[in-house]
């Protein structure tokens, strides 16, 4: 080996000092990297415009960046523990609170990896979103964009009216709120969609006028758009100021000016909604309101759940516990359910147990009806026997066969069910020489009365409606807050219910034609069509309930 290569190799293998100053320098500073924003447009009101991208991005956000309280119904969209950060804290003129929100936004990508900022409509039509964008890239902060429904569209369509038709073509849209416009350039021909117009509307309308636009022109002024909030008042340029004084509406506006506003008669579909505004007290147990409350909403209406019953275990449990064994030994020939409750109690009660569907083999399982079926095939069981017509426990003795000694190798059925049930099927089956097990599955306990203004609203007719999905939420709702008003509409759901709210003095306007939260909606619906069209055409002004106080609903 050459010299040269040995003292090459040696020079490779020796240890290289450095000196302090370049190894100072040689140390990296570790910085955090910077987050990512996806702005999202959320719609002008209604909360079912949200897209699913939009729903997509916040159930990955680490942090969610809100304008106020009207965003938190998207929050359910997000993981648990997701940061939300409140952005409306800003005042002063638009200017200051946008650079103020763009801090903001900024700040929080600085923290967060995954920043989702909501924004009312679409984030960059008549909104703050690009400017926060822009501060965003001027930050070194990368963004995306979910387009969202703009007001500018979507409010003029809730309120049935189309901003172009075959004959009307060209739309212009102002922002009134800061910038100035010279509304003589414009032509009467075209439609104009106006923003932040409420305050300066007088001035508007004189000026379109002088402009050279017929005084007759149709104008729709239309506040809460897209929700069930949401109100029209029509007119013309020369009207349209005095119109909306009498009719006392308030609060941020789209206007719709032109031909185009004379299609609302034929096209409204949101405001004719045969519940639309009713305010609905939905009085049952907590977490078996979401299906009724979702469909009322769906005609219109404004429900508000108020909690009656509370379902709790039974106090002895042990008599469910030996009916359990009993189930598992073959000691049942019948089990029969007459409530979703029932069916989550013995549900509750196999997880207790490590037990599964398996246990139910070799035995025959009756519902009371549809619901209570659903229940049970989530189990993945089909019922042996679902009434055929009414049902109800009364509607499941008409089908029950009788007991039969060759045919039944027993004659027990197990009857899971609440503390307060009726004798109703238990004497019906016992007539039919079976003996029944009646087990009190849980109970039903009455909740705390409502906040002192929900009483209030209760007892002076402010609520249009109440829908009773059983007997004990009447007797519970009229122990707890006292009778509905005179002037309210009452709904529940079947045969024994409407006994019930008669027992307790209340006339029924409407009941489910099978006992199912969905159909007692439908019902409660059909009857406000009727109403409405009765007003219609009488030339009476449609109106709630609420509204019009004439005449007693109520037995004395």
């Amino acid at each position: 080996m050459s010299s040269a290569k040995t003292a090459a190799t040696a020079a490779s293998s020796t240890p290289q000092k450095v000196p302090a100053k370049a190894a100072a320098t040689s140390t990296v500073k570790q910085t955090r990297p910077l987050g990512h924003v996806t702005f999202v447009g959320v719609g002008p009101g209604d909360p079912s415009l949200l897209t699913l991208a939009g729903r997509d991005v916040l159930a990955n956000a680490d942090a969610v960046v809100v304008e106020g309280p009207e965003h938190n119904a998207f929050l359910a969209y997000c993981r648990p523990g997701v940061e939300v950060i409140d952005g409306s804290g800003a005042e002063g003129s638009r200017a200051l609170k946008v650079a103020a929100r763009a801090r903001l936004v900024v700040k929080t990508a600085k923290t967060s990896a995954n920043v989702v900022r909501l924004l009312t409509g679409d984030p960059f039509t008549f909104s703050s979103g690009a400017e926060e964008a822009s501060a965003c890239r001027k930050a070194g902060i990368s963004f995306n964009v979910v387009p969202g429904v703009s007001e500018v569209s979507a409010v003029p369509t809730y309120a049935g009216i189309p901003l172009t038709m075959k004959a009307d073509r060209e739309v212009t849209v102002l922002d009134l709120a800061e910038a100035k416009f010279d509304l003589g350039r414009l032509h009467p021909k075209q439609t104009l969609v106006l923003l932040n117009a409420v305050d300066v509307l007088k001035d508007t309308v004189t000026a379109l006028i002088e402009s050279g636009f017929d005084g007759s022109t149709p104008v729709a002024v239309t506040v809460g758009g897209t929700t069930t909030a949401q109100t029209s008042v029509v007119g013309t340029l020369e009207t349209i100021v005095a119109d909306l004084r009498a009719a006392k509406v308030t609060g941020e506006a789209v206007i719709v000016v032109g031909a185009v506003v004379e299609q609302r008669e034929a096209l409204s579909w949101f405001e004719t909604k045969p519940l639309f505004g009713w305010r609905i007290l939905v009085p049952r147990t907590k977490d078996q309101a979401g299906p009724l409350m979702d469909r009322l909403r769906r005609y219109g209406a404004m429900p508000e759940e108020v909690p009656t019953i509370s379902v709790e275990p039974p106090r002895n449990p042990q008599q469910m516990d030996k009916a359990i064994r009993g189930l598992v030994e073959g000691r049942y020939e019948w089990v029969a359910f007459t409530s979703v409750n029932a069916v989550k109690a013995v549900r509750e009660k196999f997880d207790e147990y490590g037990l599964d569907a398996r246990a139910f083999s070799g035995l025959k399982i009756a519902a009371v009806g549809d619901k209570t079926a659903e229940a049970i095939g989530a189990w993945g069981i089909r019922p042996d026997l679902v009434p055929s017509g009414e049902q109800s426990a009364a509607g499941l003795v008409e089908d029950w066969p009788p007991f039969d000694e060759v045919l039944d190798p027993i004659n027990r059925v197990f009857l899971p069910r609440a503390d307060i049930a009726t004798e109703t099927l238990v004497a019906g089956l016992t007539d039919l020489g079976w003996e029944v097990d009646d087990v009190t599955a849980y109970r039903t306990v009455r909740a705390a009365p409502p906040p002192a203004p929900t009483r209030e609203a209760i007892k002076s007719g402010k609520f249009d409606a109440v829908v009773f999905t059983s007997s004990s939420t009447v007797r519970n709702l009229v122990g707890i807050a006292g009778k509905p008003h005179a002037s309210t509409v009452i709904a529940v759901i079947g045969p024994a219910t409407l006994k019930t709210a008669e027992e307790h003095g209340l006339r029924v306007d409407a009941m489910a034609e099978t006992p199912a939260a969905e159909e007692l909606a439908d019902a409660l619906a059909r009857f406000g069509a009727d109403r409405r069209d009765t007003m219609v055409e009488a030339g009476e002004p449609v109106t709630r309930p609420s509204e019009r106080r004439s005449g007693s609903r109520r037995k004395s």
